[in-house]
């Protein structure tokens, strides 16, 4: 069922493109139904003169696979438009990504590019970000710093692994995945988490996204960003 909705979200969000525009291509089960069907207009014809840029390696290898011209971001950017994916939407349009582990390059590409439009199942949103892990991605080098200071904050951080190995992120990076309590909110707690060295980012997107295409049961909606 969620798989539908994906392509339907994914579909509208094509309906936004066209020639010659700069697009960010996002990552993760989602955003790749966005990729397979930019692929295939751009096969047809149907979409000629795009420039695109990546926001994970697999996504870029995913669209190199079909033909999809892929350039470094700083080539292109301000972009016109980015689409991707997110693990969590609130009524504010504030988004939890990062699951996937491309959270990095996410936001760097996402707050490069003059629209942000996130496509999701109905299953994204959320009355309260939190319901999930929050990812926050750190440094090698203050692993075990890190770790203690968030543990201690009650934050209850797992290493993230992949195939019983430690996941390491396209820039070389670990992610803690991080539990809240909701007592307070999730800006306060991101801002304080920020401050530690060694913190490079967390998933926590409050701002980046212009626009949101759900799709569920009863169709496809969307808003914008008031």
């Amino acid at each position: 069922m969620f798989d539908n909705l994906k392509r339907d979200a994914a579909l509208v969000a094509l309906s936004e493109v066209r020639d010659g525009m700069t697009l960010g291509l996002g990552s993760g089960s989602t955003a790749e139904e966005f990729v397979k069907m930019l692929g295939a207009a751009v096969g047809l014809g149907e979409l000629r003169g795009l420039r695109c840029t990546c926001t994970s390696t697999a996504t870029e290898s995913l669209a190199r696979s079909m033909s999809v011209s892929t350039f470094p971001l700083h080539e292109l950017f301000p972009l016109d438009l980015t689409v991707d994916g997110a693990d969590e939407i609130d009524q504010q349009l504030r988004l939890i990504k990062g699951h996937g582990g491309a959270l990095l390059r996410e936001k760097i590409v996402e707050q490069n590019s003059r629209r942000f439009i996130v496509i999701a199942d109905e299953s994204k949103l959320v009355d309260r970000l939190g319901r999930g892990a929050l990812p926050v991605e750190v440094t090698p080098f203050a692993r075990e710093t890190v770790l203690r200071t968030l543990d201690g904050r009650g934050l209850q951080p797992k290493l993230r692994l992949k195939e019983n190995r430690e996941f390491v992120t396209d820039e070389g990076h670990l992610i803690y995945d991080v539990t809240l309590s909701g007592e307070r909110d999730i800006a306060e707690v991101v801002a304080d988490i920020r401050a530690l060295a060694g913190v490079v980012e967390t998933g926590f997107f409050p701002r980046e996204a212009t626009e949101a295409i759900v799709a569920g049961a009863d169709g496809v909606k969307r808003w914008w960003r008031s």
